[in-house]
């Protein structure tokens, strides 16, 4: 018997197979069928149609590929479209904020804003700035990152590559539980024990320590699971060349895990820039500039936001500013992101020749 008998022909045992743009095609006609099934039942939201044309994307998917490819295919692309839907819905929340922050404001975000304080400006009254909540919140961010990174680090490293026994458990305990602990009861912690106990006042730093608190579980955590993915092979290949075991860690599994850890630090910091309670209570607020973490009350983003809102009954100038100053906190934690990828990619262990 020859070669060719043997060898069946090219595609033979393939099914029938829908083209790539069938999905687009099922997409576009399921958002139509949305509008037209909205607009026929006076459904004014939204909202309604969206969700109309998603159970019809994913079901019309499944009904064509599973008449023509089979259940199996079927199955696959029902995955798939649940998948994206998913994602879409994902994706409406975060644009509808971007869009709404970005539209209000603009109005009065230009260069004096960033420049100048509130100062003797009332609340009702056009003009003032947010320099000073920007210094503030430069300051207490940063004091907290200070704080919290060392300690989260070299307790992440403790937990991998020396952590056994009893007090590796308990830490890891703790940090679960301090992970979920509110914002506002590390504000009170800091308060009974900084300002109540010691009486030291009103401060940046006070915030800051309270801010820590929040931010060492987190990067403890991102940490931890970042140096848990370094192969095991390259520690052992550096111990096998004699090198310590603290210099292994210091120059082979921290490079390698350094984008992760850089990551997540910055989700950290993401996680305190916008918190309210701890600085309502340690730190205070002033229309002034206050470049004195250890001094008297200093102002916040945060803050600034939350006052100028309430002092603005949903209107007028203050309500501006509060939507500016909004906008300039998402971009400080945009700018933040990207500097970290930076750092990321610039440390990160060479690949290649």
């Amino acid at each position: 018997m020859s070669h060719a008998t043997l060898t069946p022909k090219h595609g033979s045992l393939r099914g029938a197979t829908l083209p790539k743009w069938f999905a687009w095609a099922v997409a576009a006609g399921s958002v139509v069928l949305g509008l037209g099934i909205s607009t026929a039942a006076g459904l004014d939201s939204d909202i309604q149609w969206a969700l109309i044309a998603a159970v019809l994307f994913v079901a019309g998917s499944y009904g064509i590929s599973a008449k023509v490819e089979g259940r199996r295919q079927a199955k696959d692309r029902t995955a798939t479209s649940l998948v994206w839907v998913a994602f879409l819905m994902a994706l409406v929340p975060l644009i509808s904020l971007i869009w709404e922050t970005v539209k209000r404001g603009v109005k009065v975000l230009d260069g004096y804003f960033l420049s100048h304080s509130m100062g003797v400006v009332a609340d009702t009254e056009p003009g003032g700035g947010i320099y000073h909540a920007i210094v503030g919140t430069l300051e207490q961010v940063g004091l907290a990152t200070l704080i919290s990174v060392p300690i989260g680090v070299l307790t992440a490293i403790y937990l991998v590559e020396y952590g056994r026994g009893r007090l590796a458990k308990a830490v890891t305990f703790f940090v679960d539980v301090m992970t979920g602990i509110p914002s506002i009861v590390a504000g009170l912690f800091v308060l009974s024990v900084w300002i109540l106990m010691l009486d030291m006042g009103p401060s940046g730093f006070a915030g800051s320590m309270a801010l820590s608190i929040l931010m060492i579980p987190v990067v403890v955590r991102s940490t931890e699971e970042m140096l848990k993915l370094v192969p095991n092979e390259l520690r052992e290949a550096s111990l096998a060349l004699g090198v310590p075991k603290w210099r292994t860690i210091l120059k082979v599994v921290l490079p390698t895990s350094i984008g992760g850890i850089t990551t997540g630090v910055m989700l950290a910091i993401a996680r305190i820039t916008g918190e309210t309670a701890p600085v309502l209570l340690l730190v205070w607020v002033t229309n002034f500039i206050n470049t004195n973490p250890f001094q008297d009350p200093q102002a916040s983003l945060p803050m600034y936001i939350y006052l100028q809102y309430q002092n603005s009954g949903g209107s007028g100038a203050a309500y501006d500013r509060a939507w500016a100053a909004a906008l300039t906190l998402i971009a400080f934690i945009m700018i933040l992101n990207l500097v970290a990828r930076g750092i990321a990619r610039w440390k990160a262990p060479k690949t290649g020749r």
